[in-house]
């Protein structure tokens, strides 16, 4: 695949099945996610990733961050079942540092750029993948269990393995609504 056919179809694989990424797969999407635009070279991420039977670690945490939230035994059950859906869950982590030039938003969007590069660089080859959030991407619970602190955050849970159905091709977007020239700004 080359990059422009990359850049412009990317789509996330939701059905995702064993096997999971190799070790020299694994390889390139961590080399990937630590190029990201960086400013002052901070680094604000860590990555933390489940395969095999470490996904019921997760499980664990999930289905107790949910009995905490008093959610229903349905949701529990479910909680429980999530980190099951591939065969390795890559959690994407903001690790904040405080820094008079890098605002804590420019931090985040370093963990997000890696986060679209290891994706990107499992697409480039040929594995599955998904980017995905939910409440427990927010959850305090689970945030404390993972290491992090407040001021830390889940910038999403990368699911990577080999595509269960053909990856599905949204449609090109038609990119002119989203852009303009500075000159058809109206300045009062």
């Amino acid at each position: 695949m080359n990059a422009e056919e990359l850049l412009t179809s990317r789509s996330s694989m939701p059905r995702l099945s064993e096997p999971g990424p190799t070790i020299e797969q694994l390889e390139l999407i961590k080399a990937a996610a630590v190029r990201a635009p960086d400013h002052m070279g901070l680094t604000p991420y860590q990555f933390i990733q489940f395969q095999g039977k470490e996904r019921q670690v997760l499980a664990d945490i999930y289905q107790q961050a949910a009995r905490l939230n008093d959610f229903s035994e349905t949701v529990i059950e479910q909680a429980g079942q999530l980190p099951f859906r591939a065969p390795t869950i890559i959690v994407s982590c903001l690790r904040f540092q405080e820094h008079p030039k890098v605002p804590r938003d420019e931090q985040l969007c370093t963990v997000a750029c890696a986060t679209h590069g290891m994706q990107q660089a499992a697409f480039a080859q040929g594995i599955g993948a998904i980017w995905r959030t939910g409440w427990m991407a927010e959850d305090d619970f689970i945030k404390e269990q993972l290491g992090l602190s407040v001021d830390d955050a889940i910038v999403g849970f990368l699911y990577v393995g080999t595509p269960a159905v053909p990856t599905p091709i949204k449609p090109q977007k038609d990119s002119s609504p989203f852009f303009m020239n500075g000159n058809d700004l109206v300045l009062d």
